[in-house]
């Protein structure tokens, strides 16, 4: 099984992403994220109580996060095609399902009211 370094660099070379990768944990999430994104995070951190829906809030806001980090128009694009293959291979490869996501983010909203 690969590691999620493998899965990253796996996805780096195929994307040829050059941007700095956002450590994906709350502390490296919440450092990168717009000031202005923090209160909807803690929202809906709030809220979650579920394994599976945690690993999607997780990728959900580490997409976020490295879109928020990265500078022109072109690089926040480059950095989402990143995040969402980083996320769809580390699914696949763990026999976990795979969403888009706008699929996540609906998901959360409907936990979260």
């Amino acid at each position: 099984m690969a590691t999620w370094s493998d899965i990253l660099e796996e996805a780096r070379q195929d994307l040829g992403f050059t941007g700095d990768v956002v450590p994906r944990n709350l502390k490296g999430i919440r450092a990168a994220l717009k000031p202005e994104r923090l209160a909807d995070l803690d929202a809906e951190l709030s809220t979650l109580s579920e394994g599976a829906i945690f690993e999607a809030f997780l990728d959900d806001w580490w997409a976020q996060a490295l879109v928020d980090s990265a500078s022109g128009p072109e690089d926040k694009e480059q950095a989402l095609d990143f995040a969402d293959l980083s996320i769809s291979l580390r699914n696949m490869r763990s026999g976990g399902q795979v969403y888009t996501h706008a699929e996540v983010e609906a998901m959360l909203k409907d936990i979260a009211s």
